[in-house]
């Protein structure tokens, strides 16, 4: 069994239950009977599920860009979007853009 420790939360990583209670209102049989239907999905379908939770984050990351450089073109946006998910060196590198001086 290994228990990964952080300051919010600990669990054990051989069932991911968490064991804060202050922290997780869901009650473990619920949270047991929601990891066994988890393991029974089959592969493809929990790729498009995190492809849809990656899709969801990139469209909350656009929206904050949008509402703190509301003139940036749709460029401007991408540039952006791509800053927050490659480190900055590799964006003056590859794309010639600056997070620092541009913005997240």
């Amino acid at each position: 069994m290994i228990v990964v420790c952080d300051l919010l939360l600990r669990y054990d990583t051989s069932i991911m239950i968490t064991s804060d209670k202050a922290l997780n209102d869901t009650s473990i049989d619920a949270e047991k009977a929601y990891l066994k239907l988890l393991r029974e999905v089959p592969l493809w379908r929990k790729a498009a599920m995190v492809n849809s939770l990656t899709k969801a984050c990139q469209e909350l990351a656009i929206a904050g860009i949008r509402m703190r450089h509301p003139n940036a073109s749709d460029m401007e946006i991408m540039m952006h979007l791509a800053a927050l998910w490659i480190d900055r060196e590799m964006m003056v590198r590859i794309f010639d853009w600056d997070p620092i001086l541009e913005g997240y």
